[in-house]
């Protein structure tokens, strides 16, 4: 579902072909710190010890879907660092 709505909003807000998301697993200060600085932002909450599947499995479906998909992920640190959040964002669409 959240691959879907990431499709979703990319038709919406016109992504072109160079644009796509760029994933980052965050607590919730780096979620509000990414949409402050970025716009659309998508995010999804999960409990700490499911965020880096579901990140990897979101990650593979882009991937599957040729989306320029970039990642912010520290796999061994993930559960260590009170992330709760996986947030989408377009690094090419800054809020000014």
């Amino acid at each position: 579902m959240y691959v879907f709505d990431l499709d979703n909003c990319a038709k919406e807000f016109g992504f072109k072909a160079d644009e796509g998301w760029e994933l980052s697993m965050v607590s919730s200060e780096g979620k509000r710190d990414l949409e402050k600085q970025y716009y659309p932002t998508i995010s999804v909450k999960g409990l700490p010890e499911m965020l880096s599947p579901l990140f990897n499995m979101v990650k593979e479906k882009l991937i599957q879907a040729a989306s320029g998909i970039v990642n912010s992920l520290d796999s061994a640190n993930a559960e260590n660092l009170q992330l709760q959040y996986i947030v989408a964002y377009n690094p090419k669409r800054v809020i000014r």
